[in-house]
């Protein structure tokens, strides 16, 4: 059994920027020279792969002691809410993969909801105009998280070892600390991050000493998500969604001008649902439906290549870079016209995903040129990269 989750933090004090555990192999956005290339790996049993080489080995403990893929995500996703703030979360959502050893598979979808409370002009002024400060730096901007949700229905459906087994090892090293990577260290010593925190004394208290970044090597301790994960561990779900914690989510929601309540924390609930299913030049390809768009695009971008010689273009040359960026082209405007969230809408997966639909977008590419993209078309704005998969 295999399982691939993806995370999204959306409950935050502050957006952290991308941090590396030692041992992966990372590339800076200004790289004065070129990476060595990555060592290949190989696991005769099974293997854990995440952005955080001690949450990675907090999962395959678990597969060494007779746990399945299945648990070995749920502690590797806790312990990722300790060790990698950037994206590994408690208080966000995801979506996770499963395939089975039969060829089986399924997903789950524990992406945050919209607080009952919200309004199609939640975001914007007191002129009536749209605000990305309030969109996107404000306590308004946060979902009902989902992930420990997520992680207990997988848990229950498909889980093996005790649930207590798997939120330990995060508990404990939130509680008694973990030796900081090198990454991290760099992450938080960051002057323009730490300007943006200023703005949030919780998060200052948590990641720094005495208002000082943490060095590589030191122990940092983080006693209050350490509480957090413990309610989890001895309460499930109820830890979190109920109780001291969601008290806590509740009254920060007040303080600050938020939207989420008791109500919406408890009555939220992951969603099992059928994957989305494609095929590329002999592989099958089993990937996550809507809410998630990525799966679609994906398919849609491939069914579209696959037509072309990708081959005889070379790898990388500029006519195969033309061919990806035509087939992006237009599978991300499918994803922003079409694709939304099913309990609310009908994304129409089974055509956007169809051969012969790729067919006809194939057919408007002009190989000696590009496309025309217009903005007033769809509007696309920054995405962060605070997403984190592990495998």
């Amino acid at each position: 059994m295999s399982v691939i989750p993806r995370l999204s933090r959306t409950l935050r004090g502050a957006a952290f920027l991308a941090s590396f555990a030692p041992g992966l192999v990372a590339t800076p956005a200004r790289a004065q020279s070129a990476p060595k290339p990555a060592t290949p790996a190989e696991g005769a049993k099974g293997m854990v792969v995440s952005a955080s080489a001690i949450a990675s080995q907090v999962g395959r403990e678990v597969l060494a002691n007779g746990g399945n893929a299945v648990d070995a995500a749920i502690a590797t996703g806790f312990a990722l809410a300790v060790t990698y703030p950037t994206a590994g979360n408690i208080g966000g959502g995801g979506f996770m993969v499963i395939r089975f050893p039969d060829g089986r598979a399924t997903t789950i979808d524990f992406r945050e909801r919209a607080p009952a409370a919200a309004t199609p002009t939640m975001f914007t002024d007191s002129t009536g105009a749209y605000s990305a400060r309030i969109h996107h730096g404000s306590h308004k901007a946060v979902g009902v998280p989902g992930t420990v949700a997520g992680f207990d229905l997988a848990h229950q459906k498909y889980g093996k070892v005790s649930w207590a087994k798997l939120v330990e090892p995060a508990a404990r090293m939130a509680d008694t600390g973990f030796i900081v990577p090198t990454g991290l260290a760099a992450s938080l010593g960051n002057p323009r991050l730490q300007d943006r925190l200023a703005a949030y004394p919780a998060t200052i208290a948590a990641y720094y000493r005495d208002g000082k970044p943490y060095a590589a090597g030191d122990r940092m301790r983080l006693s209050d998500l350490g509480n957090t994960l413990g309610r989890i561990r001895d309460l499930r779900r109820d830890g979190f969604y109920k109780g001291t914690t969601a008290h806590l989510i509740v009254a920060e929601m007040k303080k600050h001008g938020g939207l989420i309540s008791e109500q919406d924390l408890a009555a939220y609930e992951a969603r099992e649902r059928a994957p989305v299913r494609g095929t590329f030049m002999g592989y099958d390809i089993i990937t996550m439906p809507p809410p998630s768009s990525g799966g679609v695009a994906m398919v849609e971008m491939l069914n579209i290549l696959e037509g072309f010689d990708l081959k005889a273009a070379g790898h990388n040359s500029p006519q195969y870079v033309h061919l990806l960026a035509e087939s992006m082209r237009r599978a991300y405007r499918d994803r922003a016209v079409h694709l939304g969230d099913p309990d609310f809408t009908k994304p129409p997966v089974e055509r956007l995903t169809s051969k012969a639909y790729a067919n006809t977008l194939r057919a408007g590419i002009d190989l000696s040129k590009a496309s025309p993209s217009s903005p007033a078309d769809v509007s696309q704005g920054y995405e962060s990269d605070e997403t984190t998969h592990y495998s």
